[in-house]
């Protein structure tokens, strides 16, 4: 019978309640504030807190705060807006393309109205004749087979529409 006992305790202990783990600490404080933990009783004039240690589960996550509750109030009511562009570039030319219409238009050798001279000299090369007259300016890029482009700019330096 007694080996009933053993064998009873060695199956019942593995299925004991996770609490039944958890240790008690005490906490001593003296009259100067200083505190002290120990697994033995207080000594003479310090007051005894009992401090729960729990041991770790793996796999268990225990929150340290509660949940805060969110309440939809006047002033935290989401409102969809445009995103505000800081330190944007301006260029002369009024910002009529995008960079990436710029980069495309001068990789596959075009001019489009809004580009500058730099630009266009990037797309094309450095101009066979330039002619300026009043406020405007005249690229004149002769190809071999005898055609030409002239590309024309304002007062600004950028190509006209």
């Amino acid at each position: 019978m007694p080996g009933f006992r053993c064998l009873f305790w060695l199956y019942a202990l593995p299925c004991l309640p996770l609490w039944a783990a958890d240790h008690v600490v005490h906490r001593c404080e003296d009259l100067d504030g200083q505190v002290t933990f120990t697994t033995l009783s207080c000594g003479p004039g310090e007051t005894l807190t009992l401090q729960p240690i729990h041991s770790f589960n793996p796999g268990y996550i225990e929150p340290m705060l509660p949940e805060a509750e969110s309440h939809q109030t006047s002033s935290n009511k989401t409102r969809r807006r445009e995103p505000t562009i800081v330190g944007r570039l301006e260029d002369r030319c009024g910002n009529l393309i995008s960079a990436g219409q710029r980069r495309e238009a001068i990789i596959n050798r075009r001019i489009i109205a809004g580009m500058s001279q730099q630009d266009v000299e990037s797309a094309l090369g450095k101009p066979d004749t330039i002619k300026v007259r009043n406020s405007s300016t005249r690229y004149t890029y002769k190809t071999k087979k005898g055609r030409s482009a002239e590309v024309v700019f304002d007062e600004k330096g950028c190509v006209k529409t």
